[in-house]
């Protein structure tokens, strides 16, 4: 009897491929888009990764497979996990990557749900990423074949029961060949450009969105140089992010750069590049994949946001929850909120939340 497999659709080349091979491996395929966001009369629902025109393209490139294709409401699962969430960090200050909360919470968390609810075996993505299971038995996901289009760091944590239940037939493929795949069995969406922008900021106004949807005005304050001494006024602490340079309205004859954001004064703290380096961070909300607990110390290779190229680290629990990170060389724009996420080799070890 065929597996089957329930694919998440997007209505982009790199899903439509991963559904084209796993029909071709002989499973049984159903495509799913997952409405997560836009109501109707907003620019992300007509533009969006889940919005009118991914579920019109999606729909069309189900029928040339001809694999059974649904619509599945997942508005609720994304508004509490994902946009709440959003808003939250960006209030305290902290730079979040919704990416990876509905990378964890939506599309798998709630998608595998109901594709186990309906029979399925498996659940899959576009996902540039491999998975592997461990001598240890552990299941860990693995850098795909492609450096430049590798998006391991935003599957980090996900969980040993999702990973079980979890295909990515695309990982070892270039961008390339998936395109090429793509044009070969004549899928229309074969020269689609890839998505840049968050999903639900399409215009990337982030300040904005928060505006909008909750109605709240960040407060303006001060920004403040290292020493603690004010330079000038902020417009709020959601419209900065630590490393940022361009867009501080500051005149100080040299180039100033966010050190940090201090939320309880509702400060920013301004100072030069050298300033935003830093030797070692401290994580939480910790997952770990390819080992099942961090015991003494451990090297491994840290990414701390997903453009950063990684740099080698010695780890350590420094206490039950929280992971302490030293870089052999200082990194630049260590942003709380961003993710951690570690490396050995090409396994993910696991990772957590800077703080």
């Amino acid at each position: 009897m065929k597996k089957k497999v329930v694919v998440g659709m997007s209505g982009g080349v790199d899903s439509s491929v991963a559904a084209y091979l796993l029909k071709e491996q002989g499973y049984d395929v159903i495509g799913v888009t997952m409405q997560i966001w836009q109501d109707d009369a907003t620019e992300a629902a007509e533009n969006g990764c889940c919005g009118i025109s991914a579920v019109d393209d999606a729909r069309r490139v189900a029928g040339q497979l001809d694999i059974p294709y649904y619509v599945m409401n997942f508005k609720n699962e994304f508004k509490c996990n994902v946009i709440d969430y959003f808003v939250d960090e960006y209030k305290k200050g902290r730079t979040p990557n919704p990416c990876i909360a509905c990378n964890r919470y939506v599309k798998w968390e709630s998608l595998l749900k109901r594709s186990l609810e309906i029979g399925a075996d498996y659940i899959a993505t576009g996902h540039y990423a491999r998975i592997h299971q461990l001598p240890n038995g552990r299941y860990t996901i693995c850098n795909s074949v492609t450096a430049r289009k590798d998006q391991t760091y935003a599957l980090y944590n996900l969980t040993q029961e999702q990973l079980s239940h979890t295909l990515l037939p695309i990982g070892d493929y270039t961008k390339d060949q998936v395109r090429e795949i793509a044009s070969k069995i004549g899928i229309t969406v074969a020269k689609k450009p890839d998505s840049m922008e968050i999903c639900f900021i399409p215009d990337n106004d982030y300040a904005g969105f928060i505006k909008r949807e909750t109605g709240y005005t960040s407060v303006p304050g001060n920004f403040i140089d290292v020493n603690g001494n004010v330079i000038g006024r902020h417009q709020g602490i959601i419209h900065y992010t630590v490393g940022q340079r361009k867009g501080l309205g500051l005149a100080l004859g040299k180039p100033a750069f966010v050190v940090a954001i201090r939320p309880e004064t509702n400060e920013v703290v301004i100072g030069d590049n050298s300033d935003v380096f830093s030797p070692k961070l401290y994580a939480n909300n910790l997952n770990f994949m390819s080992i099942p607990s961090l015991e003494g110390e451990m090297r491994a290779k840290g990414k701390i946001r997903y453009s950063h190229e990684g740099a080698m680290c010695t780890i350590r629990m420094f206490d039950e929850n929280t992971l302490e990170c030293t870089f052999d060389e200082p990194v630049r724009a260590v942003t709380p909120g961003q993710a951690l996420v570690l490396y050995d080799g090409d396994n993910v070890l696991g990772g957590g939340t800077i703080i």
